[in-house]
């Protein structure tokens, strides 16, 4: 079974992560949405919305499964049995850190990491820059699936 481990903190899940989901999905036969939990972050969205906002937008798909984990991703993956590691690239300031990340990851163990670029009219959004905007009261109805809109 080809599955990929697509980490990241998802606060929130935006149509960015939505785009490399969704066009990763006929390249596996499972990815794990893994929500990498830091207790020194501090985040606008609490675990349990983060989970629904990606559980919610992802109703049905049974390819997709959602999870939670602390510590090296490479160990999350080596627990679930993962080969891959999904990541999506918007720039090439993106690229030049994942870059680093996956030569370490593949250095330190047998895991891949697999690179998909972000379509053009998802390649600007972050969820940094959602909730700089939801701090602001702005309207993020054009960046993030509808799941999130519902908090």
């Amino acid at each position: 079974m080809k599955r990929a481990v697509f980490p990241g903190s998802f606060d929130p899940l935006t149509l960015g992560h939505k785009d490399i989901i969704d066009r990763a999905l006929p390249l596996f036969d499972e990815i794990i949405i893994a929500i990498g939990t830091n207790s020194s972050k501090k985040y606008m969205f609490t675990l349990e919305q983060r989970i629904a906002f990606i559980k919610k937008t992802y109703k049905g798909v049974e390819k997709i499964k959602v999870d939670t984990y602390q510590g090296l991703t490479i160990d999350y993956c080596k627990k679930v049995n993962s080969d891959y590691i999904l990541r999506g690239l918007r720039n090439p300031a993106d690229f030049e850190f994942e870059k680093a990340i996956a030569h370490t990851n593949r250095k330190m163990s047998k895991i891949e990491t697999v690179f998909l670029l972000t379509s053009a009219d998802t390649s600007y959004i972050s969820s940094s820059i959602v909730r700089d905007i939801l701090r602001n009261k702005g309207d993020v109805s054009l960046f993030v699936p509808k799941a999130v809109l519902t908090k």
